[in-house]
């Protein structure tokens, strides 16, 4: 049982150490790798140019993170204040740079 338990500990931290070139080359396939967050499903959807399921994925995550994500595709929307809403519940500043930059800087942060 033990050796068992093990084993899924040791498959959890490797999906957890997704790198950013890997996440950038699983855009290619059809769906997103197992094992992401919520909120790294609504990038990766929206890497894939799919705004609604980006959206549908981050809505999932009621925390921080998803809040981050749900800030961004707002404002990638064009819904400023919605957007700003979410900033604030995630704890972050509205962002001003670019939204690919943007995009990229939370894959980073959330990454880690």
């Amino acid at each position: 049982m033990a050796k068992h338990r093990l084993r899924i500990l040791v498959f959890l931290q490797s999906l957890s150490k997704m790198t950013l070139d890997e996440f950038h080359q699983s855009l290619t396939a059809t769906e997103p790798p197992p094992g992401l967050t919520h909120a790294l499903a609504g990038l990766w959807w929206d890497g894939k140019g799919d705004w609604k399921r980006a959206h549908e994925a981050a809505q999932q995550d009621e925390g921080i993170e998803g809040s981050w994500v749900h800030a961004y595709l707002h404002r990638k929307e064009g819904d400023q204040s919605n957007a700003a809403y979410w900033y604030r519940r995630a704890g972050k500043p509205v962002c001003r740079k670019p939204l690919d930059g943007e995009w990229l800087s939370i894959v980073e942060g959330l990454l880690g």
